[in-house]
């Protein structure tokens, strides 16, 4: 690594740092003056906004704005050094702009894994405690569904429950359904359902079994029965609001495959979420390049142009993001593409610009 290299790396690695940190102090200040009457209304301790809320809060804000601060780093300081006709005085010591990419290379590496840790690993660990604070402080992230609930817990296997309260871990008027083909082969009806805690069963009462096959029906009654159900979970039947933020690549993974193995589309937001944490770290090599490619060459308007430029470009990849990511949610588009469509619409973007930049 040359002199150069230590240069570039450093310029771009400090002005990102410096501007993410500005920024977190800003966002803060803002953040408390939104919610400082919850926290007094509902009585949070100070220890507990400092360290359960606050200090997790920075690590999900640092990955929620790393692509737009990346792009925004490297085009104001590498504005700023075509401006001073350091990028000249570079390529004019026999320096090709292929290899002037490669420490914005480095750096940009360094982000995206950085990137890739907090989004798979740190946050998922910090959201717990941060979650925690915003469900006892804030707000309510659990709750419960709303009247005449149907989840499929099995293939050809159904569960309806009218009413579920998750405080009490008590459902009432419960059903299972099982299917072969088109045909109802079985199904239990009971008044109530109710999660033993300890044991991790199910408890129905006052049920009504049916049970039909080739030899005909069979029927039977009873007041109260232990099942273990193991297929149905407690959280089938309440909802926690974005829970997959606390849940790291390899959690996110595990529920995909056990709600696919159910049969059950659920883990669609998932599986997305999944692909979504992949995608953005190559965002930010992408970006860079884009940005490089940008700002290199002194112009008129100087570093306020390529700014103005390259947060169209940022708002440009996140909207797309959503858009692709919205397809996918409600549409027919695959959940391993839709996060990787930006991401190839801007490599298209930055190749061209990165082919035209040397000229």
């Amino acid at each position: 690594m040359k002199i150069i290299d230590k240069y570039i790396i450093k310029k771009f690695l400090g002005t990102f740092f410096y501007a993410i940190s500005l920024l977190i102090i800003i966002v803060i200040i803002f953040d408390i003056s939104e919610n400082i009457d919850r926290f007094i209304e509902n009585e949070a301790p100070l220890r507990a906004i400092v360290f359960d809320y606050y200090l997790n809060f920075i690590p999900y804000f640092i990955n929620l704005f790393i692509y737009l601060f990346t792009f925004i780093s490297v085009i104001f300081f590498t504005s700023k050094l075509a401006g001073d006709s350091e990028i000249i005085a570079i390529l004019s010591s026999g320096i090709s702009f292929k290899r002037l990419l490669v420490p914005y290379l480095v750096a940009s590496v360094f982000l995206a894994v950085f990137s890739l840790y907090l989004g798979n690993f740190l946050i998922p660990k910090t959201n717990k405690l941060l979650r925690e604070f915003k469900n006892i402080y804030m707000e309510k992230l659990t709750k419960d569904n709303e009247r005449n609930f149907h989840v499929q817990i099995e293939p050809n296997t159904y569960a309806y429950v009218e009413s579920y309260v998750s405080s009490l871990n008590r459902g009432y008027k419960f059903s299972i359904e099982k299917y072969k083909g088109e045909q109802l082969v079985y199904k239990l009806m009971a008044n109530q359902i109710i999660r033993d805690t300890v044991n991790k069963k199910w408890k129905i009462k006052n049920y009504f079994i049916r049970i039909m096959d080739s030899t005909g029906q069979k029927i039977i009654r009873g007041r109260e029965m232990d099942t273990t159900l193991t297929s149905l979970k407690p959280s089938d039947l309440y909802e926690i609001k974005e829970d997959f933020q606390e849940m790291n690549y390899f959690q996110l993974n595990k529920y995909i495959r056990e709600e696919k193995a159910k049969g059950s589309i659920a883990y669609k937001k998932y599986e997305i979420e999944k692909y979504k944490r992949l995608s953005g770290p190559v965002a930010i090599i992408i970006l860079t390049f884009i940005g490089v490619a940008l700002s290199a060459r002194k112009v008129r308007g100087g570093i306020g142009m390529h700014l103005g430029v390259g947060i169209a470009l940022t708002f440009s990849y996140i909207f797309l993001m959503q858009v692709s990511t919205v397809f996918s949610a409600f549409g027919n588009l695959s959940p391993a593409i839709a996060p990787w469509i930006p991401n190839f619409i801007f490599l298209l973007i930055g190749l061209y610009l990165l082919k035209k930049a040397p000229k």
